[in-house]
């Protein structure tokens, strides 16, 4: 499966922002694809994962309440909104997929990636 991310951008704190991530490849369906940010100087961190198939998504703790994870199985795309942005939201963003499901949150567990996409929340 490729992923491809997009969307990422400057917006001010409290604002809103929407990411895309578009796949692509054969049993894509079977998948989890989860959402990890990496802000500079810190380790990569798990925001969130939703599987093709349905049923809720997963969230870290740290965005629980503002950010939403969907998806369109017909475009083959997951979507992460981001409301009510902070500063330390500030990373760059990453959508990746693996077969697992409850989804692990450590990134070592997820085989493909797509690009990152940068998110700047200004104060």
């Amino acid at each position: 499966v490729q992923l491809q991310a997009s969307g990422g951008g400057l917006v001010q704190a409290g604002g809103s922002l929407r990411l895309s991530c578009a796949a692509s490849g054969h049993s894509f369906r079977s998948y989890t694809v989860g959402w990890f940010r990496q802000a500079p100087g810190k380790e990569r961190e798990f925001v969130g994962a939703t599987h093709w198939s349905g049923g809720s998504a997963h969230y870290a703790n740290s965005v629980e309440g503002r950010f939403t994870i969907s998806r369109d199985n017909a475009k083959k795309t997951v979507y992460l909104q981001m409301n009510s942005l902070k500063p330390e939201d500030t990373a760059v963003y990453y959508c990746a997929a693996q077969s697992r499901w409850p989804p692990p949150r450590e990134s070592q567990y997820y085989g493909y990636w797509g690009q990152g996409t940068q998110v700047t929340v200004s104060s």
